[in-house]
């Protein structure tokens, strides 16, 4: 006999003009980690969705079943009523709300119509301790980190009775600490009857928590792997959600190094909030045309900062250094004299400063160039829809015409539609943040492809990235950044993980170059 907790069967979900899932059957057996594994666009999400009330019965096909009854959802409360919690990617939280009114929210702990909050306040804490969070339940969500304010999300759930907890890419936007954390939770609330799904694209995440995985590829379900049965590896997941194998993770490159395109001396950044530390620190920092140039760093190293600090003064106060293009010092003082000067930055955030996510492709790809498009104060639309509809094809953004809402794209297609807006400024220099932060591995191969494309039109690319196999993968030349302070440099050649990582924890100023 079975002992599924969980049953969808034949769930089929289609928007205007494209079918998300095609009869799809997944089962999750009862006290179980599920992981869910597709390419952004595959329809996971959408399937969880379905089964957590946010699309109700009515709007799909296919049949869903919760401890051997049938559900019909009409909306959240219904599904979390049932025991059924979903935590998404971006994270349902107020900010101005303590801990524990967000832990509430919705659920409020009353008595005789009165919220009662003194008990309010003991749940929480009860709460907390469970995931392993010492925080007090009266501070504002805004004054915790990323890493906390997820397991308040888990904390949230438990306090509506979860016996399926859903969790939309968990680790996406946690460093390796807080990671690790989180995952050793999903542990324990599996040892406390607790069954999970987990949508990630961290496959070694996936391998180290998953009893099982099921894979999706173009809204069709394609296997479930028992890692039971024996071994389970990247390669063979991937396979299954691309499609092919994948026998090299980066594409093929070989680098035409020219002139020096840019050059920072002496960079040195305050922070805006502390106005007496220094976030950047006497940095200096080469990039030549045609070449790749990484920019490791753990959390908190000052990467993001230094970029946008070069990026028109888009960060920090009291900065001092100097600024070098094709050899000859410029003054950058605001985000418009960087563009003029041919240097364009990418954001780590995209959905935040990136993009506008309700508008549609053609507007995205014009924000930062209107001014190639305009005559006499005016935009030309016609001109506007070519140049969109050219980077659509070029950059192989897979949506029906440039007038679809960027905010439908998925992860990836959003990436590359940042990348076409700077792309039309006709850049000499690229600063890409995080430019594979949240996609799956196949639209990092395009990515990749589209970065090493850059490269050989001449084009100088600093590359910041969280990831060392991906500097390691792409790379000419990586910059190791430690406590704001650049402490190593390597070539290609010479650059390992290991190497890297010790520059990155070297806190003492002692740049030096191999290579």
């Amino acid at each position: 006999m079975n002992d599924h907790i969980l049953e969808m069967r034949g769930i089929t979900k289609t928007f205007p003009g494209v079918n998300a899932l095609t009869r799809v059957d997944l089962t999750v057996n009862r006290g179980e980690i599920h992981a869910i594994c597709g390419e952004n666009g595959a329809g996971k999400s959408t399937l969880m969705k379905v089964l957590s009330g946010v699309y109700p019965h009515g709007s799909y096909d296919g049949e869903i079943s919760f401890d051997g009854e049938p559900c019909r959802f009409a909306d959240i409360r219904d599904s979390e009523h049932r025991g059924i919690v979903i935590i998404h990617q971006e994270l349902a939280l107020c900010p101005q709300l303590s801990i524990a009114e967000n832990i509430f929210l919705g659920n409020e702990q009353s008595k005789r119509g009165f919220i009662d909050w003194n008990h309010t306040n003991h749940q929480a804490g009860v709460l907390l301790r469970r995931v392993g969070l010492r925080e007090n339940p009266t501070t504002p969500i805004y004054d915790i980190g990323v890493g906390k304010q997820q397991l308040v999300e888990i904390a949230k759930a438990l306090s509506k009775r979860v016996r399926l907890l859903i969790l939309d890419e968990p680790t996406a936007a946690l460093n390796d600490e807080d990671s690790a954390h989180l995952l050793d939770l999903i542990r324990g609330l599996r040892e406390d009857g607790i069954t999970c799904v987990i949508i990630s694209h961290k496959l070694n995440e996936v391998l180290a928590i998953a009893d099982r995985i099921s894979i999706l590829r173009d809204g069709r379900m394609i296997e479930t792997l028992d890692s039971a049965s024996g071994p389970v590896t990247e390669e063979r997941i991937i396979s299954g959600m691309v499609g092919r194998d994948l026998d090299h993770r980066f594409p093929s490159h070989e680098s035409h190094i020219g002139e020096e395109a840019l050059r920072i001396e002496d960079w040195t950044v305050y922070s805006p909030a502390q106005r007496d530390r220094r976030v950047v620190s006497g940095a200096n920092l080469t990039l030549r045309r045609g070449e790749i140039v990484g920019l490791a760093g753990l959390m908190g190293a000052g990467r993001t900062e230094l970029a946008m600090s070069v990026f028109g003064r888009s960060y920090g106060t009291n900065i001092s250094g100097k600024i070098f293009r094709d050899g000859r010092e410029v003054h950058i003082r605001s985000v418009r004299d960087a563009i003029r000067h041919g240097i364009a930055y990418a954001t780590e955030d995209r959905k935040r400063y990136g993009l506008n996510l309700i508008e549609d492709i053609k507007r995205n790809v014009s924000a930062a160039g209107l001014s190639r498009l305009a005559r006499h104060g005016w935009v030309n639309d016609n001109e506007e829809f070519r140049v969109a509809t050219a980077f659509r094809e070029s950059m192989n953004i897979k949506a029906p015409d440039v007038l679809a809402v960027t905010g439908k794209l998925s992860g990836g297609n959003q990436q590359k539609v940042v990348l076409s807006k700077w792309i039309f400024t006709d850049p000499d220099v690229l600063i890409l943040d995080e430019p594979t932060r949240g996609i799956d591995v196949g639209a990092k191969y395009e990515i990749y492809t589209i970065i090493n494309r850059l490269a050989d039109e001449g084009k100088a690319v600093l590359v910041i990235s969280s990831e060392l196999p991906e500097l390691l993968g792409l790379c000419d030349r990586i910059y190791a950044l430690s406590a704001g302070r650049i402490t190593g440099e390597l070539a290609r050649g010479d650059a390992t993980q290991e190497r890297l990582m010790q520059f990155m924890t070297q806190f003492d100023y002692n740049p030096q170059r191999v290579g």
